[in-house]
């Protein structure tokens, strides 16, 4: 989320969370006030390998209740950041391609309280690309995961279908974000609306 109107009125659809990327080369970088959010709405701060001592200040700053890493960050840094920020949820992402070990997720469990598995491209997130899901069929952790990448109206299907297998069972909250843009950073409400109402439904 980026500009004040669209941020109050993506709120009023009542999502678990909402994201506020601060990562300079974004076109979606977040600069600007936070406007008051109904309770139980998570605000989330997204950095890519920026400084420990920033993350804090502005999880401080705009009161962030989840921090999203979407960098190189290491096992060391989250320690870090988790003395400073004992009550913020990490969530750590990893881009998927047509493969991926698993096994690199083992250290990270004891320190991060989500993964966010992403389609991995060109830039760190927003490529409106969906990875293969069946690779998570290879998933061998009880860790939940958000599901992200590429995901809107026209996955719906698959979306549910995702959801009906095994695979699923793991998956704790769906991310989207360009699928749903009318401009870098701007949602269109009458789309989201439409997504949450549809999957409602057929939940």
């Amino acid at each position: 989320m980026k500009f004040i109107e669209n941020i109050q009125q993506v709120a009023e659809l009542q999502p678990d969370y909402l994201g506020f990327i601060f990562y300079e080369k974004s076109p979606r970088n977040f600069e600007g006030i936070i406007p008051e959010l109904p309770k139980g709405i998570k605000k989330v701060g997204v950095f890519v390998n920026e400084y420990v001592e920033i993350v804090v200040s502005l999880v401080e700053e705009y009161r962030l209740n989840v921090v999203q890493l979407h960098g190189d960050e290491t096992i060391d840094y989250i320690k870090e950041l988790k003395q400073h920020l004992p009550k913020v949820e990490i969530i750590k992402v990893f881009g998927i391609k047509d493969e991926f070990n698993f096994e690199i997720l083992k250290p990270y469990e004891e320190v991060v309280d989500y993964f966010l598995f992403d389609t991995k491209g060109k830039e760190r997130g927003g490529n409106g690309e969906v990875f293969n899901w069946g690779i998570l069929k290879n998933y061998n952790s009880t860790k939940p995961y958000f599901l992200s990448g590429g995901i809107g109206l026209e996955g719906i299907d698959e979306l549910q279908s995702f959801f009906k297998r095994e695979v699923s069972q793991y998956c704790h909250a769906i991310d989207v974000n360009s699928k749903f843009e009318t401009k870098s950073g701007v949602k269109s409400v009458k789309e989201l609306k439409k997504f949450k109402e549809i999957l409602v439904k057929k939940s």
